[in-house]
């Protein structure tokens, strides 16, 4: 019952934002101000939402953020699309999402609010991470470019972090190589050393999943100096095994607690990683107990038998 008062509240809404709309003899221009905010009631908590009929809130505010769009109310236009992308997760639909987190951004953008357009694609990019990671991918990456413009390294490189980890779980590991490598580049201009270390032991087990264990030395020796002793020491041990086909030397390595600790991505691929084969040593011929006598031709036989009458004589 409360349901149905609400949807009915909002159908009010919604015809009060289609007549501030029209026009006429005396009103040549229609009331996009009224109508947007006819519209996000509608959308908002005091109707569709509270109703759950979470398609028709979301079309309410698409069509608030086209009404402050046409009067150039920028910021708030977002805001409505920002508010619309969320609700996909209740809708269980995210065909849209990176459209239209992508179109909150632009706005955001022109406003002058660079970092309310990153939010909107880091909430997007969270709603996907899950079920569309590709997808996810794509909004971190533009995430990234948007904070890069107004020379944010740091907060750059939180999502580049997620952008490698994503190209790590998607066994993208030439592009996650690259990403790890720009990732320890924004740390390096933020002079935020003590996160260098690790991603040095992460580059070395991307290279290792690539097979490049000629990359996998070089990170080490190009990043080995930012790592904690015991990440040179469990390094070493794995660069050695690997040089020497040790499988059973990578897995103690690999097995170390702090890699174990790493972030997900990193850790499971630590587990999955294939390990050098090594060379399976030839067994020995063994004598088996109780066995038929070796076989002896007569004609040796013969032989011996002689030999042994001449030497009695």
């Amino acid at each position: 019952m409360a349901a149905n008062k609400k949807i009915e509240e909002a159908l009010d809404h919604i015809k009060a934002a289609e007549k501030s709309l029209k026009t006429s003899l005396l009103k040549w221009r229609p009331d996009y101000e009224i109508a947007s905010d006819e519209y996000q009631k509608a959308g908002t908590t005091t109707c569709f939402r509270n109703a759950k009929s979470f398609e028709q809130c979301k079309d309410c505010l698409l069509k608030a953020a086209e009404c402050h769009k046409q009067n150039r109310s920028l910021f708030h236009a977002a805001k409505c699309i920002d508010q619309a992308v969320l609700l996909s997760k209740d809708l269980g639909d995210y065909r849209d999402v990176v459209q239209l987190a992508e179109r909150a951004c632009n706005m955001y953008q022109q406003h002058g609010s660079p970092d309310s357009g990153s939010a909107a694609l880091d909430k997007a990019a969270k709603l996907l991470e899950q079920h569309h990671p590709d997808q996810a991918l794509r909004l971190y990456q533009r995430a990234a470019d948007v904070v890069l413009i107004e020379d944010s390294p740091r907060q750059g490189a939180e999502f580049i972090s997620k952008v490698a980890r994503i190209m790590v779980k998607l066994q993208m590991y030439d592009q996650a190589a690259d990403a790890i490598r720009r990732e320890i580049g924004l740390h390096q201009q933020s002079e935020n050393i003590s996160a260098i270390g690790r991603l040095a032991v992460a580059l070395v087990l991307v290279q290792l999943a690539r097979g490049d264990t000629v990359a996998a030395e070089k990170a080490f020796k190009e990043w080995g100096n930012c790592c904690d002793p015991a990440e040179v020491q469990t390094l070493e041990m794995l660069l050695q095994a690997f040089d020497e086909e040790d499988p059973q030397g990578a897995r103690s390595a690999l097995n170390s607690p702090f890699i174990k600790h790493m972030d997900v991505e990193y850790a499971r691929l630590a587990r999955d990683l294939p390990l050098p084969e090594g060379e399976v040593p030839v067994p020995k011929p063994s004598i088996r107990e109780k066995a038929a006598p070796s076989y002896v031709s007569p004609k040796a036989q013969s032989s011996g038998a002689s030999d042994a009458e001449t030497q009695s004589r």
